[in-house]
């Protein structure tokens, strides 16, 4: 067992902040710079426009007490620091966006997005919230005019115009970063996994705040051919009976070391994440058949992004069911951010689900960005670890036999 970090994970340490400084010399650069808040804004429009793309949710505590001068105390974490620090410009990725891209997701999304149009270069898409949606009816049809809508919108604001070849190119780039990605994460899938929690969520979250493309993928690549020499080395930060864990629900970003690093510390083993950084946004891909409408294939491939702000979300137990069973998976985690109604509801279905159906242990964690359930957490999930370490061992056995 090895617990070295490997070379070319250093390169994603702290990602977020060294992207200020990236933000800032692309704009220097006078390149465009897209700011957006979830994966169901279709990235390929901007990258059409040759505009950088940027994820402006808010993973900070600090900025939430000047977003509650204005906004309620009891409203969801991710969209208070969000605002606070758009309000302040605290956060730079807000500063340098040339606009923000907003969507008709959650209630508290869509009313903070009102205000922030106010000072904010804001555009928001009208997102159908019911997913089984095929071409003809009339969801799907709003859906599709809204792409072409929000393409119209950035060619106003970047003052450039994007041009179909421009969006299947985009397509094409997207979708690669996409499988290599998937790559990336799937080496967990070895029993033992050759990463810990913290160095999953680091690639996959801060793959998000390197700008220049290639050097993106190309940094992807190189600590994929590192988790894979581990494995030949037979150096692994956890051993096979240690419990394997699944985490899904919120975005996890604001509360990183409360989840994956205690994990590490406890004793478990994070091997799969059902999060938008992963099999949320990356199990499937746009269509590439370019003797199809572009904006059919953009339409559905959207529409099939797994999460609780649909109705009837069958995408993500399609999703769940598939990673509890090639991940191995011992025990599976929700995290819901305090007051998210769609995820918070919905966890009562993912515990059905994971119990009842796929007969694995589920524990759910309800928190916010602050630290002071730190230590209420840690013993939570001292005591979940410990529950499934027989059934671990006994599923490692398994395995070898």
């Amino acid at each position: 067992m090895n617990n070295s970090l490997p070379e070319n994970f250093d390169t994603f340490v702290d990602g977020r902040k060294q992207g200020f400084i990236r933000a800032k010399e692309l704009k220097d650069s006078g390149q465009k710079m897209v700011g957006m808040f979830c994966g169901f804004t279709p990235f390929e429009i901007p990258m059409a426009a040759k505009a950088a793309t940027v994820m402006v949710c808010g993973v900070d505590e600090e900025p939430i007490q000047d977003a509650e001068r204005i906004l309620p105390r009891n409203l969801c974490p991710l969209i208070k620091s969000s605002f606070g620090g758009a309000l302040n410009d605290t956060c730079p990725y807000f500063y340098f966006s040339d606009m923000i891209i907003g969507e008709t997701t959650c209630d508290g999304k869509k009313k903070m997005y009102e205000i922030l149009g106010k000072f904010k270069n804001m555009y928001v898409m009208h997102l159908p919230n019911w997913p089984q949606l095929g071409k003809g009816e009339p969801g799907y049809e709003l859906w599709r005019d809204e792409i072409i809508k929000y393409k119209e919108a950035v060619e106003s604001n970047l003052e450039t115009t994007i041009t179909e070849d421009d969006i299947w190119e985009a397509i094409r780039d997207k979708n690669d970063e996409r499988r290599i990605t998937k790559e990336f994460y799937s080496l967990a899938k070895h029993v033992p996994s050759p990463f810990t929690a913290m160095e999953l969520n680091n690639v996959l979250t801060q793959a998000l705040f390197i700008f220049d493309r290639e050097e993106m993928k190309e940094s992807i690549r190189k600590v994929t051919a590192e988790g894979r020499e581990r494995i030949k080395r037979g150096e692994f930060p956890a051993k096979a009976e240690t419990p394997r864990i699944l985490i899904t629900g919120c975005p996890t970003s604001g509360v990183t070391d409360k989840i994956f690093k205690l994990i590490d510390e406890v004793g478990g083993s994070v091997v799969a994440l059902e999060l938008c950084t992963a099999g949320r946004g990356n199990e499937t891909l746009v269509d590439e058949d370019t003797s199809r409408d572009v904006y059919d294939v953009i339409a559905e491939r959207y529409l099939k992004v797994g999460c609780p702000v649909m109705m009837y979300d069958e995408q993500r137990f399609k999703v769940l069911d598939e990673m509890i069973d090639e991940y191995q998976i011992d025990g599976v985690i929700d995290v819901v951010l305090t007051a998210c109604n769609p995820f918070g509801i919905e966890s009562v279905r993912v515990k059905d689900f994971v119990t009842n159906t796929k007969h694995k242990a589920f524990m759910k964690i309800e928190t916010d960005y602050s630290k002071s359930d730190v230590e209420q957490i840690r013993t939570r999930l001292e005591a979940f670890i410990e529950m499934l370490e027989d059934k671990a061992a006994s599923r490692a056995l398994a395995t070898t036999l």
